[in-house]
């Protein structure tokens, strides 16, 4: 089975409607797709049973990055227009984020709007924290409420030293008993390994 299915790959070739979903694993797990509408979908591999996932107006979805061995990225999912009082009941309502999975994931939909094919998981973080300001309101205007979700990924604290370089040295200091690495510099040189199970 390929990561990407070949009819989204073939949609993508052409004009096509992008539908991007959020999955935030809080208790009950929060699931949002960005446009109108809410849509029924599946998360390979992390949301197999599938729920409906609910449409939001997103200002714009954050620049994300796959860090390898890099430190902490952050960024914020940001959704604005919300009146005062729908955003006060769902700042009530919020289970608690912070160290919550977060993972972001795309599809193409058909004409009539729904997923081609289950949510093809691009990207993942830890939520951090919340957010809420409210913009400046203009005479005539009705004032309205943006709530943001912080989210970073890659090495997210400090407590842990930044690990560069995978030798047998740096995976001891995390785990004294595993031997992962211990031919890292044997094998660095060259040396064609002979593999073995261990039962």
């Amino acid at each position: 089975m390929e990561f990407v299915p070949a009819n989204v790959i073939e949609e993508m070739r052409g004009s096509h409607e992008l539908g991007i979903f959020l999955r935030i694993d809080t208790d009950p797990p929060l699931h949002l797709c960005f446009g109108d509408g809410d849509k029924p979908a599946t998360f390979d591999s992390i949301d197999p049973e599938g729920t409906v996932y609910l449409g939001c107006r997103l200002i714009g979805i954050p620049t994300v990055e796959v860090l390898v061995n890099g430190t902490a990225d952050s960024v914020e999912f940001t959704l604005s227009g919300i009146d005062p009082e729908t955003a006060a009941r769902t700042i009530e309502s919020l289970p608690p984020v912070r160290g919550a999975a977060v993972h972001l994931g795309l599809t193409t939909l058909d004409r009539y709007f729904q997923p081609m094919s289950a949510i093809i998981p691009i990207w993942h973080g830890t939520a951090s924290h919340t957010g809420e300001i409210s913009p400046p309101v203009e005479e005539g205007q009705n004032p309205t409420i943006t709530l943001s979700l912080s989210v970073v990924s890659g090495e997210a604290t400090r407590s842990r030293a930044a690990r560069s370089l995978w030798s047998s040295a740096h995976q001891k200091a995390l785990s004294p008993t595993d031997k992962f690495c211990d031919g890292t510099a044997r094998l660095a040189r060259g040396v064609q390994p002979t593999w073995t199970l261990g039962y």
